[in-house]
């Protein structure tokens, strides 16, 4: 199966030239910085906006996935209920943003967060690297997403897999919070042994 059976793709928001701070504005744009693998989407880092483009807006909605159309890593985040509900969300252009069709013709349902996990995974990174194009930054065409091969196992086996994905980007979290932590300690012991040494 092709991810263009169960999905459309669109590319984010096309603003013209940078993206346009508006501090008081109900629209945000969702950007590469803004988003990480083991944090998904910083909503509060997101940065307000204005709606330059010519094109109508189509804001993300729960359910959502956005892809990195740019870079070494196409990776893929979805947009979870964290999605601020008096906000209004545009991708900006550098990703991709993949919506489940709501009636996908077969009648299995399709979780959003397990299709996420897939293109995060090995086969779908090596798939998106070999149709790469760009020798200094290297990006996927729509065409290339739309054709990436798919495999859709039955919900009780997607929900089994998006738990345990989830349990090991919780874990890969707090390991890298106590990393964090005790590069600070370390950092304070060496500063405070320096201190004395002046004394």
């Amino acid at each position: 199966m092709k991810l263009k059976q169960i999905a459309t793709i669109n590319a984010g928001y096309p603003f013209r030239g940078k993206i346009p701070e508006v501090s008081d504005s109900s629209v945000i744009a969702v950007q590469m910085k803004d988003v990480s693998l083991t944090e998904g989407i910083r909503w509060s880092d997101c940065q307000k906006t204005e709606l330059t483009g010519k094109r109508p807006p189509d804001y993300l909605t729960t359910g959502d996935i956005l892809v990195a159309a740019r870079g070494n890593h196409n990776y893929a985040i979805p947009i979870d209920s964290a999605l601020t509900t008096n906000k209004q969300a545009v991708a900006a252009p550098h990703f991709f943003v993949v919506r489940l069709k709501s009636q996908n013709k077969k009648k299995q349902d399709i979780l959003p967060e397990f299709i996420a996990w897939l293109l995060n995974q090995i086969p779908a990174q090596r798939y998106f690297e070999q149709n790469a194009e760009g020798t200094l930054t290297k990006s996927i065409r729509r065409s290339v997403l739309e054709e990436t091969p798919i495999v859709i196992p039955p919900l009780a086996k997607q929900r089994t897999i998006v738990a345990m994905a989830n349990t090991l980007r919780e874990e890969q979290r707090i390991m890298h919070q106590m990393i964090n932590n005790n590069e600070l300690m370390m950092s304070t012991i060496a500063r405070d042994l320096h201190l004395n040494r002046n004394h």
